[in-house]
């Protein structure tokens, strides 16, 4: 009898999902029609905010959850035709079949450093697993509790202990951390703060979040991989005057490089530091950012999380972040090109033949909200298994630094929220800027 009861389950799934599928077309109308301006400009308007996403998604779910369609989308790295996958097991499968959906960046990682590729512009293959592998060794996963935890933890409490009742996070606290991480723990102390957040904002904008290919954007990203090359060249050859100071991933990599490892001769070290630059400081302020600015939407929630940062629990906050940070991640979709003409959720009613070349975009944003992989997907719970998170993909190409990302977020925002009960700033200083999509204000009061 056990496949009867599978059965009217998944009956029960899709009947709750068609339901939710015509409120969130209902909602989305609804949000179309409080918008001002022409058909483009309201899309623009309700699809930029997150709970327009939420509200679309839901809908592509019930009625289309596998869209192909002609147009192209994506007109930063060759490709004809887009296709969105919205449902958690087609989004799975599409990040799972690496020789099907590959990877788009190499071009722009190879003008990023002048040559080589990165490994998160790589396929599977040797260079992706030696290359993986190496920065692993120099990168050690205990690394995360017994320096990144700590340093965070501590420099954390020192900021916000300095701030007078208000403080604006980006610019303050959550660009400062993990600059400090690349400067004390990475090993690249050969240029500022400042100048670390600017470059590896302006890269990792370019590389990830520029679908369009504006020349203004390119420009200023490769303008700062010139400078941050050769900052990172200053700090190769410092730390290779002082092969015995304080433990560094450049330290590392410079002895496994010594030692012959494969991987890291010639650039293969400025090439892979670059590569984890990059990746350090936007993605955790914004996670950081956006996370809080869920929290503040739900009182009861923020009440939670600073009694729970109040007792030093790190990883109640960090339940607390994560599921705020589900509503509104730092991207809504991971996008893979076709390599040939395919088929996905084959033998299933969502059956979607995709030709070559076309970019899909596999929705985690919508994964996060499927019910048929998310138990009560509409409600905010801290209680969720950890796998149901796709936070920062998914799959072979996850982020790198994950497990730091799991780990830095609570320990610098748990001192922030340790303190009084915490408020927006008044006006416009109180939400997160647009200016660029990486916030780059936002003041919370004590």
């Amino acid at each position: 009898m056990s496949w009867i009861m599978n059965l009217l389950h998944a009956a029960e799934i899709e009947a709750h999902m068609i339901g939710e599928g015509a409120l969130a077309g209902a909602e989305l109308a609804g949000q179309f029609a409080m918008v001002s301006g022409d058909a483009r400009e309201r899309f623009v308007a309700v699809l930029g905010d997150p709970a327009g996403q939420r509200a679309l998604f839901a809908s592509l779910r019930a009625f289309k959850p596998n869209l192909a369609i002609e147009r192209t989308l994506v007109t930063s790295y060759p490709c004809e035709g887009t296709v969105i996958v919205t449902r958690a097991q087609d989004v799975r499968e599409v990040l799972d079949r690496q020789g099907d959906f590959a990877v788009v960046y190499e071009p722009k990682m190879r003008k990023i450093t002048g040559g080589a590729n990165f490994f998160l512009g790589m396929q599977d293959g040797d260079d992706y697993q030696r290359d993986t592998s190496v920065m692993r060794m120099a990168a050690a996963r205990t690394d995360v509790a017994d320096i990144i935890v700590p340093l965070a933890r501590a420099e954390a409490q020192r900021i916000v202990a300095a701030s007078n009742g208000t403080i604006d996070l980006p610019a303050a606290l959550t660009t400062v951390v993990p600059a400090l991480m690349v400067q004390q723990y990475f090993g690249i102390d050969t240029a500022s703060l400042a100048d670390l957040t600017e470059w590896a904002t302006a890269m990792f904008w370019y590389l990830f979040v520029d679908l369009a290919g504006d020349p203004a954007i390119e420009a200023r990203a490769l303008d700062g991989a010139a400078k941050c090359l050769v900052a990172i060249d200053a700090a190769i050859a410092k730390t290779e005057q002082n092969p015995e100071g304080p433990v560094t991933v450049l330290r590392r990599a410079i002895k496994l490089r010594d030692a012959g490892t494969a991987g890291l001769q010639g650039t293969g070290i400025r090439d892979n530091m670059i590569g984890l630059v990059i990746g350090a400081i936007p993605t955790i302020s914004k996670a950081c950012v956006q996370a809080l600015d869920g929290l503040l939407d739900r009182p009861d929630a923020l009440a939670e999380a600073q009694v729970a940062a109040a007792q030093g629990n790190e990883a109640a906050v960090g339940r607390a972040l994560f599921e705020a940070l589900r509503f509104n991640p730092v991207n809504p979709v991971i996008y893979r090109r076709a390599t040939r003409d395919c088929v996905i959720a084959e033998g299933t009613l969502r059956e979607c033949a995709i030709k070559q070349d076309a970019m899909v975009l596999a929705s985690n944003l919508s994964a996060m909200f499927d019910p048929a992989a998310v138990a009560d997907a509409d409600d905010f719970r801290t209680d969720r298994p950890w796998d149901i998170y796709m936070l920062w993909g998914y799959g072979l190409h996850r982020c790198f630094g994950d497990a730091i990302n799991q780990a830095i977020i609570p320990a610098l925002m748990t001192p922030l929220l340790a303190g009084r009960p915490l408020a927006r700033a008044e006006g416009d200083a109180g939400h997160p800027d647009k200016m660029t999509p990486f916030p780059q204000h936002f003041t919370v009061a004590f």
